[in-house]
């Protein structure tokens, strides 16, 4: 293996080992429990939509209603505990029947309506935003506030629900690990094992590699491309649930960086490890990386504006890594 082969294979790594290294010199208090546990906050929600975006990659396609779909959903668990006053687990199927429907929805538009995929997530985007603010008409949902017809809504969100975004569990020392950190990697373990080891995730990666040549094999196709969508909508809404866990009410503007932060995950899991495909351990990486960045920059007092920049540069820098100088790119 050259130089260059292993620059392009471990390259990703030693940049996220050099950017903690230089973090802890640069932001003080990086290297502390506090810090820890505001990168596994924010690594846990956007490694979870990012999940599901890489679903969509596999088989060729993009999903870019996954942050309106989260943040949908954590307006629906808002109003049904809040405004209906049900209990968690109600708050918690309605949540992901939101994003299965969505999904399929997304699935049939691209499939059978042919509507390019980002065109047709990108309308399901603008829908669910303008959707979520009706019944409130565009107010934020808390305990306590006055609905549009003058009632007022007298519900409040369940110790238990709420446990999911605030609880955290002892790791060497006390309340280190959120539990929306575990179910992140238990989800990432779960799409990991069912993309590399089932054969219905080694299809998904064959139609996303060869459309045409899947379909004349005899697979599914137009199941499988429906199923990514899918299984992208149920892992936005488990996000958007993590978040109202964590928000305590249905906060209409918190979800605005969602999209932009999953995707850059999911896009620099290309380049972890010389993988130059989607893949869930690289989606993880990514997510991580984008957490230290952020944290990182934050405790340096970076302007809020410099941040998305940065972003993409490491991004733009991490595909040219993985595509340009190993030419899987080329055609």
């Amino acid at each position: 293996m050259t130089l260059r082969d292993h620059a392009i294979r471990y390259g990703f790594i030693v940049l996220l080992f050099g950017l903690v290294a230089y973090f802890s010199i640069a932001a003080d208090g990086f290297v502390s429990p506090q810090s820890a546990v505001f990168i596994f906050q924010s690594v846990a929600i956007t490694g979870v939509l990012a999940l599901g975006v890489t679903a969509t990659l596999v088989v060729g396609g993009f999903d870019l209603s996954i942050g309106s779909v989260a943040t949908s959903a954590m307006m629906a668990a808002a109003y049904v505990m809040v405004v209906l006053e049900q209990n968690a687990l109600v708050a918690v199927v309605v949540c992901l029947l939101i994003g299965a429907i969505v999904g399929l929805i997304n699935g049939w538009l691209i499939v059978y309506m042919r509507v390019p995929d980002l065109l047709a997530t990108l309308g399901m985007m603008f829908l669910l935003v303008g959707l979520q603010r009706i019944p409130t008409e565009g107010r934020s949902i808390a305990t306590g506030m006055t609905m549009p017809d003058g009632s007022v809504a007298n519900g409040k969100f369940s110790d238990a629900f709420l446990a999911l975004g605030r609880h955290r569990f002892d790791f060497f020392i006390p309340n280190l690990i959120p539990v929306s950190v575990v179910v992140l990697l238990v989800l990432a373990v779960l799409i990991w094992f069912f993309l590399e080891y089932t054969r219905f995730g080694r299809m998904m990666y064959a139609v996303g590699s060869n459309e045409r040549a899947a379909e004349l094999a005899g697979a599914p196709v137009k199941a499988y491309k429906i199923w990514a969508y899918v299984i992208s909508g149920v892992f936005a809404s488990i996000g958007g649930i993590l978040l109202a866990a964590r928000l305590g009410r249905g906060d209409i503007a918190s979800g605005n960086n969602l999209l932009l932060d999953a995707v850059a995950a999911a896009l620099i899991g290309y380049a972890v490890l010389g993988a130059a495909k989607p893949n869930a351990f690289g989606t993880a990486i990514g997510a991580l990386f984008v957490g230290i960045l952020l944290q990182g920059l934050t405790m340096m007092n970076a302007p809020y504006y410099t941040q998305d920049f940065i972003k993409g540069v490491v991004l733009v820098v991490a595909l040219v890594f993985t595509f340009a100088l190993s030419g899987r790119g080329r055609r």
